[in-house]
């Protein structure tokens, strides 16, 4: 299993990317191609979707995305194939904000979802998604408890973790704060 991979996008078609990592190139389905650029070296959050006939992978420019599309995948009758396209098409606090609102309509606005599994995305995850500040504050938990194991103290790192950028993936965060606290 795959959590990221870092590399250099050297091939974009309609509906992937090929990344080159030391050489070699990954396939990976994305839900916007386009808005990498070739050349251009990238941090890719990997999701591994393996069938008896195949082995996929599918990257996302943030972990956020990559989390609501398991959550979209969970649902009963929605697949992969389906998921990419509502990522694609819609932003992903329009469509957590139209399944938390039963918004139907706007969830059949995307390529084979129909009335049935709208109202299956609504049923499955309806309250289950978390809005970005619940997001933050989680990364901001997860922030405290890496540091905890570490050693340091709560009044240190209290200190600290307001000063920290949330919007990094948590390695990230983790340095910036250990930098803080050698200061």
């Amino acid at each position: 299993m795959y959590a990221y991979i870092k590399g250099f996008v050297k091939d974009i078609e309609s509906d992937y990317i090929v990344l080159d990592n030391n050489g070699v190139g990954y396939l990976i389905y994305t839900a916007s191609p386009y808005s990498f650029d070739v050349d251009k070296e990238y941090t890719v959050y990997l999701y591994q979707h393996v069938r008896e006939d195949e082995i996929t992978l599918y990257g996302f420019k943030t972990i956020d995305e990559k989390k609501l599309f398991l959550k979209l995948t969970s649902v009963k009758g929605l697949g992969c194939k389906m998921a990419l396209p509502m990522l694609a098409l819609g932003s992903p606090d329009g469509i957590v904000d139209a399944i938390e609102r039963e918004n139907i309509l706007y969830l059949k606005k995307f390529p084979k979802i129909g009335d049935k599994v709208a109202r299956q995305i609504i049923l499955d995850l309806k309250g289950k998604l978390a809005k970005q500040d619940e997001v933050n504050t989680k990364v901001s938990d997860e922030l405290v408890e890496a540091l905890k194991s570490l050693g340091y103290k709560n009044a240190d790192i209290n200190k600290v973790v307001k000063n920290v950028d949330s919007s990094l993936d948590i390695e990230e965060q983790i340095k910036e704060a250990l930098k803080l606290l050698l200061k």
